[in-house]
This record gives C-alpha cells, sequence and structure tokens, in this order.
C-alpha cells in the first residue's frame, strides 16, 4: 500500500487497487465548472482544424457531426491546459501512482441527445505506456446516467491483460473498436453527479452506451496521465507535462501491442 497519502484514504486507495477505478468527488468548484462550461460552449461554435471539426450547418442525422470531441485541447487552449494540471487531480494521481502524474492527454466529450456511445475498450491499447500504466480521470461536467450515455465499467478487469478488440457495432459506436468482458463479468454503469471524477486503470474496460434522451447533453472532461517512471507512450501523446506546465518527452513506443505493428489504429483515443 502506499503509505503517504496526500488525498485518498486507506480505503479509497483499496478499492481502486481491487476494482480498478474509483469515484472522488469535490475536485472542482463551481466556479471551475463555470469556467469549463463557458471555454467548451466558446470551442462549439469553432472549428480547430486537427482538434475539433464540427460541420456547424449540420441540422438532423448523425449528432456526433455537430459535437464531435474535441482531441487535445490543452494545445490550443490555455484554460483546458489548467484543467489538465488541476492540482486536486493531480494529488489524487500521485496517491494512486506513488509517484508524481505527468498529462499526456486531454479531451472533452459533448456527447448530444440521440449520440452514439462508445464501444468497450482499454485505454492503454491507444496509449501504450510502459513500464506501468495511463490512468484516466474523466470529469462528470453533466450528470451521467444510465439514460443519457454515462460510462460503463467492468470492475476487477485492470489487471488482465490488454487485448486485440473485435469490430464494434457502428450503429451503437463512433468507434470502430470492441473489447468483449471475460467471462463471468459484466458493465455496469458508472453514476456521476457534475463535478464528480472517475479514476480509472488503462488496462479496466470500459465504455458507454448512446444517449437515449431527447434534451440532455453528457458532457465529460477527460484526461489520461502517466507515472513519472514510465519511459515509453505511443507517439500521439507526445509531449506531456509536469504539474508546473513544463513539456516532457518520452521515447515512442515501437511495441504494436497485441495486435502487431500491423494493426491499424484508424483513430486515436
Amino acid at each position: 500500500m502506499n503509505k503517504g497519502l496526500k488525498t485518498l484514504s486507506p480505503d479509497q486507495w483499496n478499492l481502486f487497487q481491487k476494482e480498478g477505478y474509483i469515484i472522488v468527488k469535490g475536485l472542482f468548484s463551481k466556479e471551475d465548472l463555470c469556467r469549463i462550461d463557458h471555454t467548451f460552449d466558446e470551442i462549439s461554435n469553432s472549428s480547430i482544424p486537427g482538434y475539433f471539426e464540427p460541420d456547424l450547418e449540420a441540422a438532423s442525422g448523425d449528432p456526433l457531426k455537430r459535437y464531435p470531441r474535441v482531441m487535445h485541447p490543452h494545445r490550443f487552449n490555455e484554460t483546458a491546459k489548467s484543467y489538465m494540471l488541476h492540482k486536486p487531480v493531480l494529488d489524487v494521481l500521485e496517491d494512486l501512482y506513488g509517484e508524481e502524474a505527468l498529462a499526456a492527454q486531454s479531451m472533452f466529450y459533448y456527447k448530444p441527445p440521440g449520440s452514439r456511445g462508445q464501444a468497450l475498450h482499454q485505454d492503454n491499447f491507444y496509449l501504450q505506456v510502459e513500464p506501468g500504466n495511463c490512468i484516466a480521470a474523466w470529469t462528470a461536467i453533466d450528470p451521467a446516467t444510465l439514460e443519457n450515455g454515462g460510462l460503463l465499467v467492468v470492475p476487477q478487469t485492470s489487471e488482465h491483460d490488454i487485448v486485440c478488440p473485435e469490430e464494434a457495432d457502428s450503429k451503437e459506436s463512433f468507434t470502430t473498436h470492441y473489447v468483449k468482458p471475460p467471462k463471468d463479468t459484466a458493465a455496469i454503469p458508472a453514476i456521476m453527479d457534475r463535478g464528480d471524477v472517475l479514476f480509472f486503470n488503462g488496462n479496466l474496460i470500459h465504455g458507454s452506451y448512446r444517449n437515449k434522451t431527447k434534451d440532455q447533453f453528457r458532457r465529460a472532461f477527460i484526461c489520461h496521465y502517466v507515472g513519472a517512471s514510465a519511459t515509453h507512450i505511443s507517439n500521439h501523446y507526445r509531449p506531456l507535462y509536469r504539474a508546473d506546465g513544463s513539456a516532457i518527452d518520452l521515447e515512442i513506443n515501437p511495441d504494436g501491442g497485441p495486435c502487431g505493428i500491423e494493426f491499424e489504429n484508424v483513430y486515436p483515443h
């Protein structure tokens, strides 16, 4: 056990080790959440090539054409970068890693009413962190429920190997990869209030169903981190950042993972 916990209780730390995830409340103030609201409301009405390319004229059909996810907003927006490096989140990560955490990625999901979900998958299939693993911090900007497509997790799969995914059902998932849960396991909903943060291990199988509501967005600010002792990561996630905002480069991981180097990761995570 990590003896020098700063933020988490021993019970929380033990729960993460056993289940592969925990939900932590109170890491973002109302003012923090309002700043995030304002920032991504502004971004939603713009187009940033390579990071956010909506069809601003889309009136029907796939709602994700109008509201795709924002990739790496920390690379072009200082508010997004500041919340990727949000000290209360980094303190939890330091407890979980037992060392300094480095930020590798930020994303923002709007998930408007009617939009497809994301098939079950494992994050470290994409990040390819070695040694160690990535950890996600998934912050609910809107309440996350079963009805609006909140996150699903498969408990106790964090110790399972990264596996080569199958093809996902494109009618239900906007991504193409699907990882089948092991026998005798099942996905359960992670019900969250606005501002809650779900931390989960990079091997944990997780995903989401479609947003079945007619009037609720399910916005989320999601970042991925690695421990400071990591030496390799997939190229898409470089450079990484320390808490003070300074950049650091890890070596590019040349390993293709369970599918080999010929497997096409047709989209970044």
